[in-house]
């Protein structure tokens, strides 16, 4: 009997073989499944020492009814479907990858932004459906003379940083982690937020999700911004209030909008956002090439391949306010 049982909640791959690779490395059964809920995870994995999880909430009741569980290895960066408090109350380590994606996702944020400030797909649609007027597109403002806002300052925040600076645009930064010389030592200037929305003519999200970041683009939010202003989101749909956003774009406050994620995944057939013209949406595929793909089913495993066998995880996620 192997010593480990190593479970894959739910997955949407083509193929488990990275993962498959590498827990062999150790004694353990690997088990894919497709859990659906808390309860499949209690039901289906409940000898449990290792979860791997894309996108199935991992709740206090799951921590507390896997007496075996030592890991949880989320896909991604982001670890807002797992309840990391209670992995820490049952001595349970998380895990993410946060190091995959990173040119993948700052590439379509800039992407993103591009579009929708010289509104390339609004101009493409338009020909496409017979049009051929620039003056649909007016105003558009020449890059070098606008203020980009960046909100976060990893990695990917970073990069996205580094590829928007050839363009000319004053940058400004807010993150509370970062310091002020790191922040100018990279081409910006370090800002709060509430100087950052005032400031800014786009901005880029590249914030985490958590208690304190849900919904930070709202109603209240928007009504500060500069009216005619783009925004962009390659990070967690929860930092955007959707609805509110609906109306910052109905009353001009938001002339556009690049969103790469929604609340609610796919986002509604009927929701509003789908159909305004100002808006561009691409679904959930920032992080995706085939090199990112393979990184981050091999990495989310090597985590659980480290702790099972008594070494120090890289990317642990307990305590971690990120």
């Amino acid at each position: 009997m192997k010593k480990f049982k190593v479970y894959v909640t739910d997955y949407e791959y083509a193929t488990l073989e990275y993962e498959e690779r590498e827990i062999a490395k150790i004694d353990a059964e690997f088990i894919p499944l497709q859990c659906k809920t808390p309860q499949d995870v209690i039901e289906q994995a409940k000898d449990a020492d290792a979860l791997l999880v894309q996108y199935t909430q991992i709740t206090r009741e799951v921590f507390e009814n896997l007496k075996n569980l030592k890991i949880v290895s989320r896909y991604g960066v982001g670890v807002d479907c797992v309840d990391i408090q209670a992995a820490t109350d049952n001595d349970v380590i998380v895990v993410n990858v946060p190091d995959y994606g990173i040119a993948e996702v700052s590439d379509h944020a800039v992407t993103l932004l591009l579009n929708v400030i010289r509104k390339i797909t609004y101009l493409a649609n338009d020909v496409t459906n017979g049009g051929w007027d620039f003056k649909i597109a007016v105003p558009i403002t020449r890059l070098n003379q606008m203020t980009l806002g960046i909100v976060g300052f990893g990695r990917i925040g970073r990069e996205f940083l580094n590829k928007t600076k050839p363009f000319g645009f004053n940058i400004l930064v807010f993150d509370p982690f970062v310091e002020k010389e790191e922040i100018e030592k990279c081409g910006a200037t370090k800002v709060t937020f509430e100087e950052l929305i005032a400031q800014s003519d786009a901005v880029s999200i590249h914030a985490p999700l958590y208690k304190k970041t849900q919904y930070l683009f709202n109603k209240d939010v928007f009504s500060k911004m500069k009216k005619g202003s783009y925004i962009v989101n390659t990070a967690r749909g929860g930092l955007i209030n959707q609805n509110d956003l609906v109306e910052a774009i109905e009353s001009g406050i938001i002339a556009g909008a690049g969103l790469d994620v929604c609340e609610t995944e796919p986002l509604q057939k009927d929701h509003k956002l789908r159909t305004m013209e100002q808006v561009v949406i691409t679904p959930h595929i920032a992080w995706y090439s085939e090199e990112a793909k393979v990184d981050l089913q091999r990495k989310t495993a090597e985590e659980v391949v480290r702790v099972l066998s008594g070494q120090e995880p890289l990317n642990p996620r307990n305590n971690k306010e990120f």
